[in-house]
């Protein structure tokens, strides 16, 4: 009796050691060492890598599984002159193909004739990640109005350069729309008063049939029922606190699971493609996914689960180290609500409990006919924009989302279908 007590212990603390929020932070801070992290780039080959790597080491059996996507466009740089500022400016996906790389100058407008001209566009944030049809709309009307080029500027909250994700099956827009970050409006307002001609300068380049991977991990019999653990790895610039959060609980979930030996099936997948159409995703649940009837529980690890609130400021942006709870989200079927109340007391975020529409790639999970699910998504002051890194997170709000998973998963294993009510 006194070996198996001491061996619980054991486990106990090496399971708090996983989701404590020193390790969890260090896994964020190695998740963003890789860089841009958008599908097919070296960054998410070595985030790939390094995942796997982990998922090994706690002891499960590690598999690629291929994705080849279509196309993907690959910036080198990009930048705008104006009025003798060089100000960073990001493409919008698609660019016309025959502009993947490009200079241009030509007269700053607003209203009037833009034919041969280079217009300036806003559009208003949505709180959304997702290219809508009033944003599609926008830019096609724009681009009716003939420029030789569409300079873009979309609202958000930390004024950066912001990026919305498309999918495969999106047409190319009929001419070059370049992004800038709101902040930096000033000088082409000035160009604009001023009647100066500003300059578009883009390196870059399409790739067909993109190769990338997803993460398969398994561990158990192989017997049933089966727990599935998600999270997708890529997204628009570092995606610091985007993904990080979600890699880091996906990683210490599967380390306690390992170690603590818990009982049913598991297999933790870790998807690429997320950006571009969610074709990591897709390609598991097509090939690779247990069947719906044989999976006890989903639980996803999305977008923001854990990162910091901010203020605007007369220098800048200012935090207190504490989440805006009304920009997280819990994710769940209507079966896990009573789970999820237990477990995630601690934890502020908004309910959705989906009857009708899941979000990000829990749609992709409901609509396969999961009846069982659970995840967290969300929004940050800095989401989909370069600014998000390092500092839009921390150990100290990373571990209560770690240990209200962690106890979700043990939940699941302790009572099975009796989770779910």
């Amino acid at each position: 009796m006194a070996i198996g007590c001491g061996q619980a212990s054991a486990q106990s603390g090496a399971a708090a050691d996983f989701l404590g929020g020193p390790s969890l932070y260090s896994d964020v801070a190695r998740y963003a060492s890789f860089g841009l992290h958008r599908f097919g780039s070296p960054g998410d080959r070595a985030t790939t890598d390094w995942i796997a790597a982990e998922l090994k080491a706690a002891g499960f059996g590690v598999e690629f599984q291929p994705l080849v996507l279509g196309r993907q466009y690959v910036v080198e740089s990009g930048r705008v002159l104006a009025g003798g500022a060089e100000i960073a400016a990001t493409p919008f996906w698609w660019p016309p193909e025959d502009k993947a790389s490009f200079r241009l100058t030509a007269p700053l407008i607003r209203d009037g004739d833009a034919k041969g001209k280079i217009l300036m566009l806003d559009l208003p944030y949505d709180r959304g990640a997702y290219l809508g049809p009033g944003h599609r709309a926008a830019i096609r009307e724009a681009a009716a109005r003939g420029p030789a080029a569409i300079l873009l500027t979309i609202g958000n909250p930390g004024e950066a350069r912001f990026a919305y994700n498309v999918t495969q099956e999106d047409e190319p827009w009929p001419v070059p729309v370049m992004v800038v970050a709101r902040q930096d409006a000033a000088a082409f307002e000035n160009a604009l008063k001023a009647g100066e001609s500003v300059t578009f300068e883009v390196a870059g380049h399409y790739e067909r049939n993109v190769a990338g991977r997803n993460v398969v991990a398994r561990l158990g019999s192989g017997k049933g029922p089966t727990v599935v653990v998600s999270t997708p790895m890529t997204g628009w610039y570092t995606c610091v606190c985007e993904r990080g959060p979600g890699i880091a609980n996906f990683l210490a979930l599967a380390r306690m699971v390992a170690a603590e030996k818990l009982p049913n099936d598991y297999v933790f997948v870790a998807t690429a493609g997320h950006e571009i159409g969610h074709g990591g995703m897709e390609s598991f649940l097509k090939h690779g996914a247990p069947a719906a009837a044989e999976t006890l529980a989903w639980v996803h690890l999305g977008a923001s689960n854990a990162c910091y609130s901010w203020t605007k400021e007369p220098n800048g942006f200012a935090t207190d180290r504490k989440v805006d709870a009304s920009l997280r989200f819990l994710v769940l079927s209507p079966s896990a609500a009573s789970l999820v109340g237990e477990a995630f007391a601690a934890v502020e975020a908004q309910k959705l409990v989906a009857e009708k529409q899941a979000v990000g790639e829990l749609r992709d999970v409901q609509a396969a006919g999961y009846r069982n699910f659970l995840g967290m998504a969300g929004l940050h002051r800095f989401f989909h924009t370069p600014a998000d890194d390092l500092k839009t997170t921390g150990p100290e709000i990373l571990e209560p989302v770690a240990h209200a998973f962690a106890d979700a998963v043990r939940k699941i294993a302790a009572r099975g279908e009796g989770a779910f009510k």
